[in-house]
């Protein structure tokens, strides 16, 4: 790329919604600026927003403004699908009109619930998916009561599964009332209804299940069937988690 290609990285900056280009110029001048793995200093340089990688203390920055990530709450019923030929609810039905082509990451089987990331990146989408990147996922889960006070450990400790042993990396009893429980289960397995076989083989048949986590983006108070897209710090943490 010639001096005169390219985009000024101020320019970048403020576009991808880092700070205005006043305060852009100035992260520059502090040294707060990363691009390609290098700091830069220099007012005025240019660089192509297609390809260069660019971040912001530390944490990377999308810059192109075609790119998106969006965390979907995933009604019950629906199908982690982008489309179903026999005409079932499913994912891509809420995105058809989007004018970018988005793709799931990863699935929740159809009585799941909660978080499910719909992206353009396929870089991210891949390494989030890709077990030897650990991605840890949270569930909140409704199971018979009462809960032993043991499971805990059987559950962190591993379960031997048809296909194999599986456990989680944390586990919580969240509330009680007779008869029902609601626990807090963190893993960062990928099989699938991995959750629902792990929990029904320690003897707690899931009555629902909601995914409420992905790393540390989080559903926070989304309605079921909306979608929001991910903001600066969100979008840097899963780049983050993933090594990009």
């Amino acid at each position: 790329m010639s001096e005169n290609e390219g985009v000024r990285l101020q320019k970048v900056l403020a576009q991808a919604g880092i700070a205005s280009r006043r305060a852009s110029e100035e992260l520059i001048e502090q040294g707060r600026v990363q691009v390609d793995g290098q700091v830069v200093r220099e007012q005025g340089r240019r660089i192509d927003p297609e390809t260069a990688v660019v971040h912001v203390d530390g944490l990377r920055v999308q810059i192109r403004e075609d790119v998106v990530t969006i965390a979907l709450n995933k009604p019950f019923g629906m199908l982690s699908t982008m489309e179903d030929d026999l005409g079932r609810p499913c994912v891509g039905d809420l995105v058809r009109n989007r004018k970018e082509r988005l793709f799931h990451v990863g699935r929740l089987d159809a009585e799941t619930e909660g978080l499910l990331l719909l992206t353009n990146d396929g870089e991210l989408a891949h390494r989030l998916m890709h077990p030897s990147y650990n991605v840890k996922k949270t569930y909140l889960a409704e199971v018979p009561g009462p809960v032993e006070k043991g499971l805990n450990k059987k559950l962190k400790a591993g379960i031997e599964l048809e296909d194999g042993p599986a456990k989680v990396d944390s586990f919580k009893l969240i509330s009680a009332v007779p008869g029902k429980a609601l626990v807090e289960i963190v893993l960062h397995e990928g099989r699938k209804h991995i959750v629902r076989r792990l929990m029904e083989t320690a003897g707690y048949p899931v009555q629902s299940l909601v995914r409420v986590a992905v790393g540390d983006v989080s559903l926070g108070n989304q309605r079921p069937g909306s979608m929001r897209v991910l903001n600066r710090q969100e979008v840097g943490g899963l780049y983050k988690l993933v090594g990009l």
